[in-house]
């Protein structure tokens, strides 16, 4: 049977009083963090619905016809600049168009989806890394 002293006692309590602290400071850092991804996720979706309920549709050439869906213009692309000048070309219409309109409300509502999740497997992993003492490395008890 082992027998401790008074020092030893002490010693043991106030390392499990800190490791108590830690614990419950890691809980309140997650449960801020959950709260914050909540906030992020209610004013991202509620942006977004409000946004997709009083957008129009993307605006179209004044024209009518846009000269950039011409064989003529996505002919002179690829003569200048090759495949690849006129898939750049095809990517910047597309992006752009992501930025107008009902398209809007999707893109902000994917991104505040991504953020709120990224904030959520944040706190999820968060760990607090607590120090080892080097006198009790091999002591059980």
């Amino acid at each position: 049977m082992r027998t401790y002293s008074a020092i030893a006692l002490i010693a043991a309590s106030r390392r499990h009083e800190r490791k108590q602290v830690v614990k419950e400071k890691r809980h309140d850092q997650q449960t801020r963090l959950y709260l914050i991804a909540a906030a992020i996720l209610l004013v991202g979706l509620g942006s977004a619905v409000l946004i997709y309920l009083t957008a129009g549709n993307a605006p179209s050439s004044p024209l009518g016809l846009d000269p950039e869906d011409s064989r003529r213009y996505l002919h002179d692309l690829e003569l200048y600049g090759g495949k690849l000048n006129v898939l750049v070309s095809e990517f910047m219409q597309w992006f752009g168009g992501l930025w107008h309109g009902k398209p809007l409300a999707f893109t902000v509502g994917s991104i505040t989806l991504g953020i709120s999740a990224a904030v959520i497997l944040f706190a999820n992993d968060l760990q607090v890394d607590l120090p080892v003492e080097a006198g009790n490395k091999g002591q059980n008890g």
